[in-house]
């Protein structure tokens, strides 16, 4: 039986292990990928740790998977072997529930999460169901799609999403792993372009990515400085820090909205004074189904938005999530694994 490497978590709290794995075999309606590169996440802590229901242990983490396909299951007739895809944290879905039938699968009551529900990318091969498939254009490399595969479509489709025009102010809340994604989605998407973020040491980075303007938030009271710019259509909040989201309504102009993909457990403090006036709001934003990675990733081929991303080969997996976790990575922590 062939045999593959693989990086797994044993238990809850578990430290990352490199194994060797019987290389699995596909069942009907899914493929086998040769991975090339997987992205170092900060919600695969959700695996590290064990803070998400119902994962099964052992467990390899990874839900941002850029490969080939190497072996087509029984039934699967749209793809062929040799095909450049990506895999993302959404890992499929049912087709039947209510949301589904609404086409909206990215809420499917009975959805798969990659690395949560099956095993992931940290590994040289992987299984997906071929509804989790999002194709890649031939001009990035997977070690440069991979990240687009969460953050990208995460930060891609929320903009797309947000109702902002060509022209509105779009602030974007950090300049790190999400937060570099943002700026350069929202510059091509035609927005103006305002990047937050404390100190300035990254003006010149965010302005080199396309962001207008920057505002200190060490320095300035951001919802005075976006207010004297006329007040934002959309702040995109990318930094998992609930306590630096509550002052971000106060920038906001009529009808403008929080959008929040920086997940933190913390509670959210907003008084009810914050909204009310100008009809401003927050929402929350998950990543997207697998349509929304293959048009994340066809914009950036088009637009030419890439990742800065750090290559760690697939035995410093736990290096490089301990980059990710201390926020030392620029700005992607990327395992290049063939």
């Amino acid at each position: 039986m062939a045999k593959m490497k693989a990086v797994e978590i044993s238990a809850p709290g578990a430290d990352f292990e490199l194994v060797e794995r019987a290389v699995p075999e596909p069942g009907a309606g899914e493929v086998r990928i040769k991975v090339e590169a997987c992205g170092v996440c900060h919600s695969d802590v959700f695996v590290k740790e064990g803070v998400f229901p119902g994962i099964e242990y052992p467990r390899v983490p990874g839900h941002e998977v850029a490969g080939r396909i190497d072996k087509l299951g029984a039934g699967v007739t749209q793809w062929q072997a040799g095909a450049q895809v990506g895999v993302g944290w959404h890992g499929g879905h049912c087709f039947h529930c209510a949301p589904c039938r609404a086409g909206d699968f990215v809420n499917c009551e009975n959805g798969v999460i990659t690395a949560i529900s099956r095993d992931g990318g940290y590994a040289e091969y992987m299984l997906a169901d071929e509804s989790a498939l999002a194709n890649i254009p031939d001009d990035l490399k997977s070690a440069e799609a991979a990240p687009l595969l969460c953050a990208g479509v995460t930060t891609f489709n929320s903009l797309r999403n947000s109702g902002a025009r060509a022209g509105d102010l779009v602030a974007i809340q950090g300049v790190g792993g999400l937060g570099h994604l943002g700026i350069q989605f929202a510059a091509r998407m035609g927005f103006r372009t305002v990047a937050l973020s404390r100190g300035r040491d990254k003006e010149n980075l965010a302005k080199s990515l396309g962001a207008h303007a920057y505002i200190d938030a060490a320095t300035q009271a951001v919802g005075e400085a976006l207010s004297a710019m006329g007040g934002a259509r959309v702040i995109l909040a990318t930094a998992p820090d609930a306590e630096s989201m509550a002052p971000l309504v106060d920038g906001l102009g009529v009808d403008g909205q929080v959008i929040i993909v920086g997940a933190d457990a913390a509670t959210l403090a907003v008084s009810p004074i914050q909204l009310i006036p100008g009809r401003r709001s927050m929402r929350g934003w998950p990543s997207g189904h697998a349509k929304d990675s293959e048009d994340a990733l066809n914009f950036s081929s088009l637009s030419g938005v890439r990742p800065t991303i750090e290559e760690f080969p697939l035995a410093d997996a736990a290096k490089a999530y301990q980059r990710m976790m201390a926020n030392e990575a620029r700005f992607r922590a990327v395992l290049k694994i063939s």
